[in-house]
């Protein structure tokens, strides 16, 4: 899809990363409009300043780090995110802070409590298995963050989802 509108537009790219392509050339402010509309069209946004495009790269480190890997680091998250982005953790976080409003620690908790829900609704694992899984240092620990975030409890939190759920041979 930004392959198409780059090359529809005859802008010169080279593809970095995921969700970051590189522009060698400088774009009239005609092109560079051209391009952020069209690509807003297709629910995208074109990031051309550093700050925006670094808060994007430490939100991504963190969704990945929490949300698709199956065992979060070792390492305090502080040392992870720098050597991923490879910057002084005191930098990235008072950039986060400034652009988005909230700490990088809170943006971490939001979505370790986020990912707490899906597995809580994929009904696999026990809420000490997820805490253990999200490495939390007790199931007190994430009740206390998860009811701070949500306003629930984690079990009453499940209920509702279980309660939502249809079984197939009632539709």
């Amino acid at each position: 899809m930004v392959k198409a509108e780059l090359e529809k537009l005859k802008i010169n790219y080279t593809i970095i990363d995921l969700g970051v392509v590189n522009i060698p050339d400088i774009l009239s402010v005609e092109k560079r409009q051209t391009l952020k509309a069209n690509l807003l069209v297709s629910g995208l946004e074109l990031l051309d300043d550093n700050k925006s495009i670094l808060i994007e790269r430490i939100k991504n480190v963190i969704v990945d780090m929490v949300h698709y890997t199956d065992e979060l680091p070792s390492i305090n998250y502080s040392e992870f995110i720098s050597e991923k982005l490879g910057y002084d953790y005191t930098y990235l976080a008072n950039i986060f802070s400034e652009v988005t409003g909230i700490t990088i620690q809170q943006f971490i908790i939001i979505n370790r409590v986020e990912r707490a829900k899906e597995l809580l609704l994929y009904n696999e694992l026990s809420l000490t298995e997820i805490s253990y899984k999200l490495n939390y240092s007790s199931v007190a620990h994430l009740s206390a963050q998860f009811k701070k975030v949500t306003g629930l409890t984690p079990s009453f939190f499940k209920k509702i989802g279980q309660m939502k759920r249809i079984p197939l041979e009632n539709v």
